[in-house]
């Protein structure tokens, strides 16, 4: 069966739904991610790249998913001193990316610095605003003592992200502390699959209902034993 077929198998999904869902391309490789992007394309609007596809093929592969539709979610988690952070961002909001995270740990300064670099590169090039996104704790860690939440979402504020990226567990304290922020929840698990490495994993429906407005995806998907039907569950479930 051809890949058409397969999809054709499928509901056709509401934009509104794609526009939520956030494949993770966690690949070394430009074509394995071009392959998993085509294939799943009907129900995902956002590719993310992270630190494997960005250290192989930089820029060319945030080309490359934008070519075939998606909005793409750059994933650096940049943290460093503000100036360099500020010098960084302008050359990656010059590519087009529609999100990029920075490392709330940085602190505001650096934040800030990320910020106003990020929308002056897009700016510089005529692109439309990205969002700039503020990592509180990552999903595979358990051991965040309950205050750094917090004090991260109040850094995101301060610092002037558009959202904040954090596990489902803690969007209850976001959506009180940052009601207006973007919420971004990676480790999506379809109920009853492997956690892998999260250990603060969520379903799509408990995510969504909690008020998430972006699920990144990733191996839920690409590594089930039929990619197609696990996207398509998942997009079902919100």
């Amino acid at each position: 069966m051809n890949s058409d077929e397969s999809v054709a198998e499928f509901p056709v999904v509401d934009e509104s739904v794609r526009r939520r869902l956030a494949l993770a391309l966690d690949v070394d490789d430009l074509v394995e991610a071009h392959r998993l992007a085509v294939a799943l394309k009907p129900w995902f609007g956002v590719a993310k790249v992270g630190l494997e596809l960005f250290s192989s093929d930089g820029p060319d592969a945030i080309g490359a998913l934008r070519d075939l539709g998606y909005s793409v979610f750059l994933d650096l988690k940049l943290f460093d001193i503000p100036t360099t952070v500020n010098r960084s961002t302008k050359v990656l909001g010059s590519l087009g990316v529609e999100y990029l995270t920075l490392h709330a740990l940085g602190g505001v300064d650096m934040l800030r610095a990320g910020v106003e670099g990020l929308a002056e590169g897009a700016d510089n090039a005529g692109l439309p605003q990205p969002t700039s996104l503020a990592v509180t704790v990552l999903t595979s860690d358990d051991t965040a003592p309950p205050h750094i939440v917090p004090n991260r979402v109040r850094v995101a504020l301060e610092g002037g992200c558009g959202g904040i990226v954090l596990a489902a567990s803690d969007l209850q304290i976001a959506r009180e502390l940052a009601p207006r922020l973007k919420r971004v929840v990676p480790g999506i698990r379809l109920a009853g699959g492997a956690r892998h490495d999260q250990a603060r994993a969520a379903t799509p429906q408990d995510a969504a209902a909690n008020g998430a407005d972006l699920l990144v995806v990733g191996r839920a998907v690409t590594k089930a034993e039929d990619p197609a039907a696990a996207a398509a569950a998942i997009a079902a479930s919100i």
